[in-house]
């Protein structure tokens, strides 16, 4: 026979207590039961084989209530305070913060991805103040590639490592060269410098005065290093070819104190407009910005979007905007332009939308049925962020080209032809005839399954954009 349970067991003391609390949770005749501790239901719920189903969510839902998500990710202050998460885009003054950390007159506190560009400028400078020798150096690069920004740094780096050394720090220049009204006027600023009391006498030319004072002993003695910073060089190739020669030539004299830095954006300007200072082995030392990365150009502006107590743009935002721009130009000036656009993008819709008469929120604004719908489905976060549609709608805007828009302007036919065409030269063939456009013309509309125009009404459309 099988043996019977003890009912002085554990087990069984067990499922008689478990079954009084259940008779006195619904009303019966025994005690309630003691409160349970905070701890004996945790751990009650660990030896609990059955769980309380878990509520699903939507994919979006998850990933806005990751810790890990962009939205979510804390931010901190040296400090190591928490900083705030949300923003208002209906605030006038974040608003005008937001426009004014991505604006491109707005200079960053620190210029980043250059690290290697300013090291080689800095390593020259310094070579040349502490062993007073003239020297030029050349930087050149794309539009928008960090280069006045970095010698901007740079700048002042070379002053405060020389007071640092206890060297005599060198007298700067920095000109643009567009802003000059007459070429020749850079030399009259260079012995300005040098001579800021003294007026120049006789008929010789402020370039003459300081090709004699580099040429003397006395310039060495009597005056200190001087850093020339001309931007904007390539202005003086189309303008006067020879001031740009004559400039890089104050640098052979034998006592001349002119460190000088050209920037501009024609990488061969050295090669192609000074060969006689190469025939000299007075040929500028070179340093070339290169575009910038996706990488780059994300690093950048999450850099210059740290000065923000909020956060402002969707991460997949800004990685849309690096790689779209990256691979456009790599102009840093071109992503911060999309990124301003895309937040007054926002800033009308949210406009649009509450200039809807629909509902009311709470506090009193009007909301559009749509708007609201959104406020339900998505975070309010979510809402307020710069989002890839806004990303891709100012990204369309900034790089749209009036040759496409030409062409996408045409009926179908002529694009057709268009298309035609270029297929046959890419062939190889430098020039055709309309009977054998017309031919490859066919074969494109036959593989489209579109009905070919006849050869008058081809010839037509020919002759029509050809006025045109």
């Amino acid at each position: 026979m099988p043996a019977i349970a003890d009912r002085s067991s554990s087990p069984f003391k067990a499922m008689l207590t478990a079954k009084s609390c259940e008779l006195a949770g619904s009303g019966g005749c025994c005690p309630p039961q003691k409160r349970r501790l905070r701890s004996d239901t945790a751990a009650a719920a660990k030896e609990s084989p059955v769980s309380t189903p878990m509520k699903l969510k939507s994919p979006r839902r998850r990933l806005d209530s990751s810790p890990s998500s962009p939205a979510n990710r804390v931010k901190k202050d040296p400090s190591g305070k928490t900083l705030k998460k949300c923003w208002n885009p209906r605030d006038v003054e974040q608003i005008r913060a937001v426009k004014e950390a991505v604006h491109v007159s707005t200079a960053p506190s620190t210029v980043v991805c250059r690290e290697d560009e300013q090291k080689r400028v800095l390593d020259f400078c310094k070579a040349c103040v502490q062993q007073e020798k003239a020297g030029s150096l050349y930087v050149c690069g794309c539009p928008g590639t960090g280069k006045s920004l970095s010698m901007e740094l740079v700048k002042q780096q070379v002053i405060d490592w020389a007071k640092m050394e206890g060297l005599q720090p060198p007298e700067v220049l920095a000109m643009n060269c567009t802003s000059l009204a007459n070429t020749s006027v850079i030399f009259s600023k260079i012995l300005g410098m040098h001579q800021p009391k003294k007026k120049s006498i006789g008929s010789a030319s402020p370039l003459q005065h300081l090709q004699n004072l580099y040429s003397s002993k006395q310039a060495q003695s009597s005056s200190k290093m001087m850093l020339i910073i001309a931007d904007e060089l390539d202005y003086l190739i189309t303008r006067d070819r020879a001031v740009l020669h004559d400039l890089f030539m104050l640098t052979t004299f034998p006592f001349s104190r002119c460190i000088l830095i050209g920037i501009a954006n024609s990488i061969d300007l050295a090669d192609r407009f000074l060969p006689r200072l190469q025939s000299l082995n007075c040929k500028p030392m070179v340093v070339t910005f290169r575009a910038y990365s996706k990488d780059q150009i994300l690093s950048i502006l999450q850099e210059r979007l740290l000065v923000l107590p909020y956060i402002v743009f969707h991460q997949q935002a800004l990685e849309l905007c690096a790689r779209k721009v990256a691979a456009a130009s790599g102009d840093m000036r071109k992503a911060l332009s999309v990124c301003r656009s895309a937040v007054e993008i926002l800033e009308a819709e949210l406009r649009e939308s509450a200039s809807n008469t629909g509902l009311t929120s709470a506090e009193g604004d009007f909301v559009s049925p749509q708007t609201a719908l959104a406020h339900e489905v998505f975070p309010s976060q979510e809402n307020n962020t710069v989002r890839i549609d806004h990303m891709a709608l100012a990204l369309s805007k900034t790089f749209r080209s009036p040759i496409v828009d030409t062409i996408q302007s045409l009926p179908q036919h002529q694009q057709i032809i268009l298309c035609s065409a270029v297929k046959y030269f890419r062939g190889g063939k430098k020039d055709t005839t309309v009977g054998e456009l017309n031919k490859s013309y066919i074969d494109i509309c036959k593989s489209a399954l579109i009905p070919p125009v006849g050869i008058l009404e081809f010839s037509r459309a020919l002759q029509i954009r050809s006025v045109s």
